[in-house]
């Protein structure tokens, strides 16, 4: 009854650009931390970016830092992942997660073990 849904993954080339969403239904988003994650064949996930509750604080990897937002639409409850200057090593599953306790505030990089609910996931792929 739950859910996360993602979309607008696909193909693109090094150096262009993906806007991710992460729309939620039976909840409402702004009350709970929310996490991006990717995993890619043979590694462990990792996790990207998270926008916490309340203060609307955002963090995010080393790794993208500088090339991705993540941002929150309450409206639409929906959050999204913009990913400019995209690179090959960006190609992933990219998953979207909840945070249930609303006192657990990130304080970085989100951690996977720390959210409850997911969505599917949807491929980037960054290729020439």
């Amino acid at each position: 009854q739950l859910q996360l849904v993602e979309s607008g993954g696909g193909l693109v080339q090094p150096g262009g650009s993906l806007r991710l969403s992460c729309a939620a239904s039976g909840f409402t988003l702004d009350d709970y931390t929310i996490g991006w994650f990717r995993q890619a064949p043979g590694k462990e996930r990792e996790g990207v970016s998270c926008i916490n509750s309340g203060d609307g604080s955002t963090y995010y990897a080393d790794s993208v830092q500088g090339r991705f937002t993540i941002s929150r639409d309450n409206a639409k409850n929906t959050v999204y992942l913009q990913m400019n200057s995209l690179k090959p090593e960006d190609t992933a599953v990219y998953s979207c997660a909840a945070q249930w306790d609303p006192f657990a505030l990130a304080t970085g990089e989100p951690k996977a073990d720390e959210y409850n609910t997911w969505g599917q996931g949807t491929q980037v792929t960054v290729s020439s």
